[in-house]
């Protein structure tokens, strides 16, 4: 499983591990990933989503994963998401 947040497209990254002596070493920054289930009340099921911390306090700030998927980039979700983004759109266009 890949470490890459679903909604944000957040990713590993890397930097240094700087000591008191100042020497460096390669080190990578991975985002904080959690497993969680999302509720669209649109289409009234829940999703399972591997996202970042981050990102699932925008979905909450947003107002769930309707408001969230609206303003989403399709650039920066996973194949995945852009069809729980179209399924979204479709029925709130219909609705």
């Amino acid at each position: 499983m890949s470490r890459v947040c679903e909604l944000t497209g957040k990713g590993p990254m890397t930097g240094n591990n700087v000591s008191h002596a100042n020497n460096r070493t390669r080190r990578r920054f991975i985002p904080n990933l959690n497993d969680v289930s999302l509720m669209s009340e649109s289409l009234g099921r829940t999703f399972k989503l591997r996202i970042s911390a981050a990102a699932l306090r925008t979905v909450d700030h947003r107002g769930g994963l309707d408001g969230f998927m609206a303003k989403a980039k399709p650039a920066e979700l996973s194949p995945g998401a852009l069809k729980i983004k179209k399924e979204i759109e479709k029925a709130r266009a219909s609705a």
